[in-house]
């Protein structure tokens, strides 16, 4: 029952060619801790799902990304995330670009064991002729003609939450946990990296127990990760890093500025890269935005 897993057992359980999400939102809740270890890996060949930010533009950038399938890549207050707009431009990239919500619809589908899920979204626009998605017509009296929005399954999903105990019961504390819970119930396997992990959440935390958003028979392993959400938010925790993330976009328009951010920023190990970025005490006092 002991779900606990280091940094480098998580990376050994994932291979080549697997299809991963990314949960989070842009610049919110994203395991970063998680995609820092994939980047440190040999890990390749990886078809990314993702609301993304920088996670998907990190792994764009150190080439281990062969598909994209997303709903946008942005780091909200940068609108559109660097690295991802270099691997656009530079051409190449296998992607399926999807409404936000036919995305989520596919992991619902995925989650539900289906094999597409009826939906409006998409209908009259390019999506439907650039995506190749099919439609279905209304088995009713309604005769409506609807997109089958086919099912994203994943192979692994990655989430970032406040707390997790060794057992795989989670607790994301803050307001946007967006669609994390379908991407764990659309995966095959589910990593969950914790700021914290307890020994019994129901005796630690039992007053936290509603923000549990998604049951531990979907978690198959938990990674303790103080401030892994860096350079993301984490409610109510900490906020973004924005100086952080105009350092890192400074760096795509550098000559070999992934390589010289990769040495410098990301290193070996995700001890060094806390020091790195400027300590615990500076994370933890980011502030939340405002909205």
């Amino acid at each position: 029952m002991d779900k606990r897993l280091s940094f480098d057992d998580f990376v050994a359980e994932l291979s080549d060619g697997m299809t991963i999400g990314i949960a989070g939102w842009g610049p919110r809740r994203k395991p970063m801790a998680l995609v820092r270890a994939i980047l440190r890996s040999d890990l390749k060949d990886l078809t990314i799902v993702a609301y993304g930010g920088a996670d998907v533009g990190m792994l764009l950038a150190a080439g281990k990304v062969k598909k994209l399938i997303f709903g946008f890549v942005s780091l909200d207050a940068i609108p559109l995330e660097p690295y991802f707009r270099k691997a656009r431009q530079a051409g190449g990239l296998d992607v399926l670009e999807l409404d936000e919500g036919h995305l989520q619809w596919g992991l619902k589908a995925a989650a539900l064991r289906l094999p597409f899920l009826p939906t409006r979204v998409g209908l009259g626009t390019d999506l439907m002729t650039h995506n190749g998605f099919k439609t279905v017509t209304s088995p009713y009296d309604d005769g409506e003609v609807l997109v089958a929005m086919p099912a994203l399954k994943l192979d692994a999903a990655l989430l970032h939450v406040n707390r997790a105990d060794h057992w795989g019961n989670i607790q994301a504390l803050g307001p946007d946990t967006y669609y994390d819970e379908w991407f764990a119930k659309a995966a095959d396997r589910t990593y969950v990296s914790a700021e914290e992990v307890v020994e019994r959440m129901d005796l630690s935390h039992p007053d936290d127990a509603r923000a549990n958003i998604v049951e531990r028979c979907f978690v198959h392993a938990v990674i303790e990760a103080p401030l892994g959400a860096h350079p993301s938010s984490l409610p109510p925790a900490y906020g973004w890093d924005m100086g952080a993330f105009k350092a890192y976009t400074a760096s795509a328009a550098e000559e070999g500025g992934w390589d010289k951010y990769m040495a410098e920023v990301i290193g070996a190990d995700e001890a060094g890269y806390i020091d790195r970025v400027g300590g615990a005490a500076k994370i933890a006092a980011l502030p939340l935005p405002i909205f």
